[in-house]
């Protein structure tokens, strides 16, 4: 059972970050994009790359932060009826209790919710754990000196893990079956 939610968890994490950072790296370039033709597009040499190095450096965490949302709700849906170590995740209609086999947007609404708020509460444990470890061992007491999007990430991933191992326990409308 371990591996199931191991093997699981992986393929998520490899879709929500492959898909994340290649969608918030496309809207930071189209943004720097926009920029440069809203300038009037400047001749290209080493100030005006490195300008626009640095507006993609600038726009890529604002756009991460926006495209990891987007690509938690979407990737949801692949982690249904695919076999895994002989073990599956089945997501259930609500009044029928029967397993929904070509499963919708529509149908992870109730369960993503669930499934995020068990997310954020992990998230948040993390982080006060993390929170006691640096002011225990650190001077520096403020947490917004070291917190940003990069960490956030990292908590999201662990606490992945944590929050499929949860899930069925958690939302009626999820089973895990041996196939």
């Amino acid at each position: 059972m371990r591996t199931f939610y191991f093997y699981l968890w992986l393929r998520w994490a490899i879709r929500i970050t492959l898909s994340s950072v290649g969608m918030a790296l496309s809207g930071a370039l189209v943004i720097t994009l926009f920029i440069y033709l809203k300038q009037g597009l400047p001749a290209l040499n080493d100030d005006v790359y490195l300008a626009l190095l640095d507006i993609v450096k600038f726009w890529f965490p604002l756009t991460w932060s926006i495209s990891l949302l987007i690509v938690l709700f979407r990737s949801l849906k692949h982690i249904f009826n695919v076999p895994i170590s002989g073990y599956m995740l089945q997501l259930l209609d609500c009044s029928t209790r029967e397993v929904i086999d070509t499963i919708g947007y529509g149908d992870l609404i109730k369960v993503w919710r669930k499934w995020f708020m068990l997310i954020i509460w992990l998230i948040g444990s993390q982080m006060l754990i993390a929170i006691s470890i640096t002011y225990i061992f650190s001077v520096s007491i403020s947490v917004f000196e070291w917190f940003n999007i990069y960490y956030l990430f990292v908590f999201l991933l662990i606490s992945g893990y944590f929050s499929f191992v949860l899930l069925g326990g958690r939302c009626k409308k999820v089973k895990v079956v041996k196939c």
